[in-house]
């Protein structure tokens, strides 16, 4: 099989921008991914960034993977939304048997997408019965397949346990024609993503179509990507994605203070007020950049180097997507004020990418709780060292 390339990635995505901008209105209208964008996602292979090369997957390093999201964003929020979603679900092929990564996978459209974790399913004889319904499914109208996270009954119907006595979340998945579908995604932000729900009624899923999804001791994959969990790869995609909303928007911004006059005043351009918030606001989006992409850099060198993923990983990671994406949400304000009344008139760059971005900062990764899961941990005195600075 042929394998995809993870050095092109990026620049496909950049190339990719001038067809998803155009499309953007028809993506909120519709709230969906059109059929020409999906299309030439899946042509130019980016749902398969995170994909293992066996399988003809790109098996991307995380920062190739965060910058792709980073220039999706730049032209549409909601499709690298949908992007990220599903690029990461792909990840869970590592954990299955070849033969039904292949099937899920390397069957035209090969998407696949799922929602929170929900619910439990009963063991039955070779395999597991489910009846449940999930919420928040991004990208699933573009889906063949869907996943579901979900505790494990036995046939008594008392709760598998893991060896550390935690319930035990296996996902499991089924193709998309199984389910019911429910259009529920009316929303202020991200309104392309169609994360819709769905459902299933006593459904039989084979135990080979689930996995224990991040557990190292059912990884099937050796390579440094697969030591990170799906957790920690969601979040530095969004926060990449994040940065991609604010630098387009600050972008919008600098383009409309060349040009405009604001009634009674000087022209943005000449005002020292304008210039030197111009100037901290874009101090701010690099600076978040750079951290965010140096933590990706720290980490991924140990794993390259053959180390497991350690908890100062995880809080470095952890922390910095959280902060990044609250950056990101200031810059998007900052620039959306200066636009002052320009930024209210929905055919102008800003109103559809400040709402964008409050609806990513609503998301789990930028929890704020997430700062106290850090600090617990440095206090306890279970990191190494701080982060970023070993």
């Amino acid at each position: 099989m042929n394998r995809l390339p993870a050095f092109g990635l990026v620049e496909r995505a950049r190339a990719l921008q001038p067809l998803i901008t155009r499309e953007a209105e028809e993506i909120e209208r519709t709230r969906r991914l059109t059929p020409a964008v999906t299309a030439a996602l899946i042509e130019n292979g980016l749902y398969r960034a995170l994909l293992p090369q066996n399988l003809g997957g790109a098996e991307a390093p995380l920062e190739v993977f965060m910058q792709m999201q980073e220039e999706v964003a730049k032209a549409d929020a909601s499709t690298a939304w949908c992007l990220g979603q599903c690029s990461v679900c792909a990840m869970i092929a590592a954990y299955l048997d070849h033969d039904v990564a292949e099937e899920i996978f390397n069957t035209a459209p090969g998407i696949l997408a799922w929602g929170a974790i929900a619910h439990s399913v009963r063991a039955v004889p070779g395999g597991y019965k489910a009846s449940a319904r999930w919420d928040f499914a991004s990208g699933s109208r573009q889906a063949s397949w869907l996943g579901a996270h979900v505790r494990i009954e036995e046939a008594d119907g008392t709760p598998r346990k893991r060896p550390d006595g935690s319930p035990e979340i296996r996902t499991i998945l089924f193709p998309v024609t199984s389910a019911t579908m429910y259009d529920v995604w009316d929303v202020i932000g991200l309104k392309g993503t169609g994360t819709d729900s769905y459902s299933v009624d006593d459904l039989f899923i084979p135990e080979k179509y689930t996995a224990l999804r991040d557990e190292p001791a059912a990884l099937r994959e050796a390579g440094p990507l697969y030591k990170l969990s799906t957790n920690m790869v969601f979040s530095m995609g969004f926060a990449a994605t994040a940065l991609g909303v604010a630098r387009a928007t600050l972008d919008a911004a600098i383009e409309l203070s060349r040009k405009k006059t604001p009634q009674g005043l000087s022209a943005m351009r000449e005002n020292n007020a304008v210039q030197g918030l111009i100037g901290r606001t874009e101090a701010s989006l690099r600076a978040a950049r750079a951290y965010l992409y140096a933590t990706a850099a720290e980490v991924w060198r140990d794993l390259e180097a053959g180390a497991a993923i350690s908890e100062d990983n995880r809080i470095a990671l952890r922390i910095a997507a959280t902060w990044t994406i609250h950056q990101a949400a200031s810059v998007v304000d900052t620039a959306y004020h200066m636009a002052g009344a320009t930024a209210v008139f929905a055919a102008n760059p800003f109103e559809r990418r400040f709402r964008d971005m409050h609806a990513i900062a609503q998301q789990i990764q930028a929890r704020d709780t997430h700062y106290e899961d850090a600090g617990r941990a440095i206090l306890s005195g279970e990191l190494q060292g701080p982060p970023m600075t070993r």
